[in-house]
């Protein structure tokens, strides 16, 4: 039996029904209430990775669109933040799934006009993956590694952790091991060539490079935090489209937390769902043991994990890809936290980084 793992999530098929007909009332509302025009379209871009796998959920069985009515949801797929950041910055999508760090990232760049993270989406599921002969931190001396993309939470990750064990890195390239920022399907590539030594990377590529292509863990990110918990994806949504069309959000949300707890309630099935998504972006399915393993290491939830943001911050500074600044604002829970209330779930805390 496939290991599915949800947390903070609404508890019955009974609540998220009960959601989704409160989000229709909502939704038949005029968007011109919110004080912006009318809106049929909502833009949204996610990634073809297992963390992302409430965006593929709820596409696939339509949950989100379900919950946005008359509204059509059109997408937009990334391998990384830092690109999915661009096209929110440049008015070409509304709201996306995205690793903390560029969210993070876009808010401080834009003193805090940007974004708002509205919801989490995933906890864990990230690892630095190596070829044999490494079988220690000490032996990666002059190696090469790959990342997503320079200043992706992956990114960010891998270069505080080869400081904290004695190397020095840059962005780049150069340093005593050499971060090259590379799309997660050529990294496979280039593995299994001999071309690289190592990645940081998500799932399910960190099972793909394991099964596919003989790598092993050297590094699970989950060890290096507290009880394993670990933002590695949110619900992003620009602060402009926010503000405006807040009955929108509230419907896309809806939607998200019906995906999340369609993938808890529907163990048996997700494996196969999740994998026909990423099917139709990448033209090919994952082995059944890489999305089985991939599963087991990542917790699906609604919950930012707020609290862990400062850490990321300050990771983020160390590693020389984004600047020094203040995240107070960065989330914006009301919406998610009134559908919560509504269904009898607990609400999730911004920390003290926003509203709740």
């Amino acid at each position: 039996m496939n290991k599915i793992r949800t947390a903070t999530a609404i508890t019955t098929l009974g609540l998220v029904a009960a959601m989704m007909a409160g989000c229709a009332s909502a939704a038949a509302s005029p968007n011109e209430a919110a004080g912006g025009d009318a809106v049929d379209e909502l833009r949204l871009g996610y990634f073809a990775n297992v963390t992302h796998a409430p965006a593929l959920v709820g596409l696939e069985e339509g949950l989100i669109q379900d919950a946005l009515g008359d509204i059509e949801v059109t997408t937009q797929v990334f391998n990384a933040g830092p690109a999915a950041i661009e096209a929110l910055s440049a008015g070409a999508i509304d709201a996306t799934y995205i690793g903390p760090n560029p969210s993070i990232n876009t808010f401080i760049q834009s003193g805090g006009e940007s974004a708002r993270i509205v919801a989490g989406a995933a906890t864990g599921g990230a690892a630095l993956v190596v070829r044999d002969g490494i079988d220690e931190p000490a032996d990666l001396e002059g190696t090469t590694i790959a990342t997503p993309q320079l200043g992706n939470t992956q990114d960010v990750a891998a270069r505080v952790w080869l400081a904290d064990e004695g190397f020095e890195t840059d962005t780049s390239g150069g340093g005593d091991v050499s971060i090259t920022p590379t799309e997660n399907a050529q990294t496979l590539t280039l593995f299994q060539q001999n071309q690289l030594d190592g990645a940081w990377l998500p799932e399910p590529w960190v099972s793909r490079l394991i099964i596919d292509a003989g790598a092993k863990v050297l590094q699970d990110e989950a060890d290096l935090w507290e009880d394993g918990e670990f933002p590695t994806t949110v619900l992003l949504v620009r602060k402009d489209f926010l503000d405006e069309h807040p009955d929108v959000v509230a419907d896309l949300l809806a939607g998200h937390e019906a995906s999340v707890q369609w993938i808890a309630d529907n163990a048996a099935d997700a494996p196969a769902t999740i994998n026909g998504a990423i099917e139709k972006e990448t033209g090919k399915p994952l082995p059944d043991p890489v999305i089985e393993r991939a599963l087991e290491h990542v917790t699906f939830s609604v919950d930012p994990h707020a609290d862990t943001f400062e850490t990321l911050v300050a990771d983020g500074i160390e590693a020389g890809t984004q600047k020094e600044g203040s995240i107070e604002g960065l989330f914006d829970l009301r919406l998610l936290n009134e559908l919560l209330e509504e269904n009898g779930a607990e609400p999730v805390s911004a920390a003290g980084l926003g509203e709740d």
